[in-house]
């Protein structure tokens, strides 16, 4: 009875070795990836992933700098503000601040966020302007000081929905 299993029994099996230039074939493209990886670790950003870091999981945030949450709001004709992000037009945060460069250069894309809110919600009061809000917590040693400021970094007015 042997004590290898059948993976590791090579009684009977012929081995083959590497030639020596397979052999430094192999390291080389090893010294290559490596060395890739390393540049990338030093002055890589998110955009080389995987060669360089996810900065959000590589690096730590001051503990009193503010942090900066932004959403979408749509305005009805009273002046109250109807909640646009967070799913509830199809899109989440971190998407719509993906194409937020987008949405400064053509404010008017913000007319689609609008139409779907109307398309899921048909009886709801008429939205008359739609606007990204970014607003910043300010923070002491990691904790909320319970002061924020809100700037409205892009807006748009809406045409009237029939």
């Amino acid at each position: 009875m042997s004590l290898l299993s059948t993976a590791e029994d090579t009684t009977g099996t012929d081995v083959v070795r590497l030639s020596s230039a397979s052999r430094r074939v192999r390291l080389a493209v090893t010294a290559v990836v490596f060395a890739v990886v390393m540049a990338g670790t030093v002055w890589g950003d998110d955009s080389d992933f995987p060669f360089g870091p996810f900065r959000m999981y590589s690096t730590r945030a001051d503990p009193d700098a503010p942090v900066v949450s932004t959403r979408v709001v749509g305005l009805t004709e009273a002046g109250q503000e109807v909640r646009l992000s967070g799913g509830e037009v199809g899109l989440r945060r971190a998407e719509f601040e993906g194409q937020l460069p987008r949405m400064r250069a053509h404010p008017e894309l913000l007319g689609l966020l609008a139409e779907t809110y109307v398309e899921h919600h048909p009886g709801a009061e008429p939205l008359v302007e739609v606007r990204v809000v970014q607003r910043r917590f300010e923070l002491v040693d990691g904790q909320r000081t319970g002061e924020y400021t809100d700037t409205v970094v892009v807006d748009h007015d809406l045409e009237p929905i029939p």
